[in-house]
């Protein structure tokens, strides 16, 4: 018991001795450890002052053809002619490529000879069937009068509806001869490959060309590409940030690498309704008028959209910003009492490295560098104004270059 009582004096002079030293130690710490305050700090500012400011989004993008599509063959065939290559515009529904037709012409005069057959066994048995008619007229009216009999009546009446059948048939194959022919002109008329499109511009122009006279085309297989270059739509991408600024009707300047200092003008005409998930992004199209053909799909654009401009906006530059106990602020200078003040802000408009502040009304110097070591009521230092050298003849240099006065 003594032993345990011993043990926990001692344990308690170790924790005591213990305390008293980190005291001192902290103490001498805290006598040694500057004051922001007591120190001047030299600084560099800029005028607050006023001027419009936009909101402005850049987006990159490349240019797609307001509409293209591929001409390819509904036949198969060898391509006997290729009346149009890269380059070329095109009408609407213009013959563009020719496949042989030897095969289809014969498929034709085929269905019309077949079609000729039909027509002439429908009138061989036009012709039984009213000679069937007529007898069967002829018996009905002798049965009438008692002479012939029943099952005379009965066979001239069988032969009549026999008869009215074969017609009928001879009447559906001449009907099925007709679309067998028609159905053969089509398939001869497909040899001439058109260009069809029913709506946009009367003429477009070929992007591509897929194959060379000669060879034997599948059915479905490209032949040439048709593009619509006037107007195109240059397809941009949207960040997350800016997807709600957007809207339909927005005007956008658009440049491309391949006419430098050049701009074009177009117009929002679609917002995908979603952002893709790998990117945050969503795809924005702008219609872009293209008259004289300047402009060619592929190429690579980026387009300025002002989402918000602001007059007589109260202006300062980015870096003066800074963040004290979790409110963003500035330092502004007092050039009276070399004071730096701090004072919340609430930022409006951002443009590169200028900020526009709604909140509060400021005005002055605002400090811009070395705003990272000061406080609230820090004492500061500003640069020393320059002199011309006439001014100075006769005086005796400073020799520091750091004195209170005007920023530059």
């Amino acid at each position: 018991m003594k032993k345990f009582l011993l043990v926990l004096l001692v344990l308690a002079i170790i924790v005591m001795a213990g305390w008293q030293l980190y005291s001192r130690l902290t103490a001498s710490d805290i006598e040694k450890k500057p004051d922001r305050r007591a120190v001047s700090v030299a600084v560099e500012t800029r005028p607050i002052y006023k001027d419009s400011i936009r909101d402005i989004g850049v987006f990159t993008g490349s240019l797609e053809p307001k509409s293209q599509f591929t001409v390819a063959p509904k036949v198969a065939g060898w391509l006997k002619e290729l009346l149009v290559d890269v380059g070329d515009t095109v009408d609407r529904n213009q013959v563009i490529a020719v496949l042989d037709d030897e095969e289809f012409a014969q498929q034709v005069e085929q269905a019309r000879a077949e079609l000729q057959v039909a027509a002439a066994n429908a009138a061989n048995y036009a012709s039984d069937l009213d000679i069937a008619k007529r007898e069967y007229e002829r018996a009905k009216a002798l049965r009438e009068k008692q002479i012939a009999s029943a099952s005379e009546l009965d066979v001239s009446e069988t032969a009549f509806n026999a008869s009215q059948t074969r017609h009928k048939v001879s009447l559906a194959q001449v009907t099925q001869k007709e679309s067998a022919l028609k159905t053969a002109l089509v398939r001869l008329s497909y040899t001439k490959v058109q260009a069809f499109w029913e709506e946009g511009n009367q003429v477009r122009v070929v992007g591509e060309r897929f194959v060379d006279v000669g060879e034997l085309l599948q059915i479905n297989q490209s032949i040439v590409s048709i593009l619509e270059n006037n107007p195109l739509t240059a397809v941009v991408y949207v960040i997350e940030r800016d997807y709600p600024k957007v809207t339909i009707g927005q005007q956008a300047v658009v440049t491309t690498d391949a006419y430098p200092g050049r701009t074009f003008t177009g117009s929002i005409t679609r917002i995908a309704p979603l952002l893709k998930e790998s990117s945050r992004q969503a795809r924005l199209e702008i219609e872009m008028p293209n008259p004289d053909l300047t402009l060619k799909p592929g190429m690579f654009v980026r387009a300025r959209v002002e989402f918000a401009r602001h007059e007589s906006a109260t202006l300062i530059p980015l870096p003066a910003l800074v963040r004290r106990n979790d409110k963003e602020g500035i330092f502004i200078a007092d050039k009276q009492n070399l004071k730096a003040r701090f004072v919340p802000v609430t930022r409006g408009i951002t443009n590169g490295e200028i900020v526009e502040i709604t909140e509060p009304e400021i005005s002055g110097l605002v400090i811009t560098m070395g705003n990272h070591l000061l406080e609230d009521g820090s004492d500061i230092m500003l640069p020393k104004i320059a002199t011309p050298p006439e001014a100075n003849a006769g005086s005796k240099s400073i020799p520091s270059n750091i004195e209170s006065g005007d920023s530059r």
